[in-house]
């Protein structure tokens, strides 16, 4: 088994305020077809080797993850045909998406705390786009947003599986790929991510149970020995029962039904996104003892057999990961399009190399609640 994916600096932060949701609109769009393939045959072909394909935009990317020949993934994502008539349908389909979206009040809230942290960043905007952005884009702008984005300098192709590295450089050089020019300019950067701490309260119609989220800043991915601390500070905070808020606040002052802290790794500023889940009047009582707790946990190494325990379950999943050809394509995906292709081989090294007194020297002291955004949010009328 042999996966290609295509990686692209073509996200939404390269999105300019008259193009928001386009770098999402448009992985829909390759998927149409191209002047060569036909709107359905790419996947008739794909389905008939056993081959399966899938694509995700993010903040900062967008890749195409494949299972199927070279020359197909580089005709449909390197020229795309942009037809008037399928735009149209698949413009349709994209609203549809953003209308159940904005109908779900968890992805609400979520994206009512991007917008309220990170301001005016990029990051603060859906990766949908709003819905009046994409009822005025065209199929000629968007061939514009294509061509200025999908260029040699911004694209790495990761080949994983059973393979001949020099058959395989032969093919790239006389594909598509080898022929595709630089980019005439840069991408857009929106600038570096500025999270404003702060404090704001929400109320949402249909929201089950109350929450509460807390979204910090963390040093950009390029910092990646850095947010392999942080990663072991959420790990040591939220995972599994005998982490410290869990247990805390769930084992023991049943105060919450979950919480979770995630390391969201991003090219102008990366984040740690909190979200507690309880009832409504409890929510005070859930924002003062995480207050509490984190406010001490800040300010005291932790146990040396905690950190060991973090480290262990961080370094399994990792290599978990990495099990199949597809887990190893995405993790080498991002590093070898921003140029740390390194990182791979010395991921469970690094992990290792935390002490207790250098996780409370440089990392601990990230997660202090002042530097936090929180957003309490509660069911309408509750």
């Amino acid at each position: 088994m042999v996966c290609l994916d295509l990686w692209c600096d073509a996200g939404s932060r390269q999105e300019g305020d008259e193009e928001t949701g386009m770098a999402h609109f448009l992985e829909h769009m390759v998927f149409r077809g191209s002047e060569t393939l036909p709107p359905g045959s790419f996947d008739l072909r794909v389905e008939a080797m056993g081959g399966s394909s899938n694509a995700a935009t993010g903040f900062d990317d967008v890749h195409y993850h494949v299972l199927v020949p070279l020359a197909l993934l580089t005709e449909l994502i390197l020229s795309p045909q942009l037809a008037a008539d399928a735009f149209a349908v698949e413009r349709l389909v994209v609203l549809e998406e953003l209308s159940q979206s904005e109908d779900q009040p968890d992805e609400v809230v979520f994206q009512r705390l991007l917008a309220k942290g990170c301001g005016s960043h990029a990051y603060g905007r859906p990766v949908l786009g709003y819905r009046r952005s994409l009822e005025h884009l065209t199929p000629a702008s968007m061939d514009a947003f294509h061509g200025r984005l999908y260029r040699a300098d911004g694209l790495a192709l990761a080949i994983t599986g059973a393979i001949d590295p020099e058959w395989w450089f032969s093919r790239l050089e006389h594909s598509l790929l080898g022929s595709l020019p630089r980019r005439r300019q840069l991408g857009r950067r929106p600038g570096d991510l500025l999270v404003r701490p702060g404090r704001t309260v929400e109320r949402l119609e249909r929201l089950e149970a109350a929450r509460l989220l807390m979204l910090w800043p963390l040093p950009k991915a390029e910092a990646v020995d850095a947010l392999i601390g942080a990663e072991l500070a959420t790990t040591l905070l939220s995972e599994g029962r005998r982490s410290l808020l869990v247990r805390c606040l769930r084992e023991e002052l049943c105060l919450v039904e979950s919480v979770d802290l995630e390391v969201h790794p991003l090219e102008d500023g990366s984040m740690a996104i909190l979200e507690a889940v309880c009832p409504p009047d409890q929510l005070e009582a859930v924002e003062e003892e995480i207050h509490r707790r984190l406010s001490a946990w800040c300010n005291t190494a932790v146990h040396p057999a905690d950190l060991q325990r973090a480290q262990r379950l961080l370094g399994n999943g990792w290599r978990f990961g990495l099990e199949g050809p597809g887990g190893l394509a995405a993790a080498i995906g991002p590093g070898l399009l921003r140029g740390r292709v390194d990182a791979l081989g010395t991921y469970v090294q690094q992990i290792q190399a935390w002490s207790c007194e250098r996780l409370l020297a440089d990392v601990q002291h990230l997660f202090a609640p002042e530097h936090a955004l929180r957003l309490l949010a509660l069911p309408a009328g509750g």
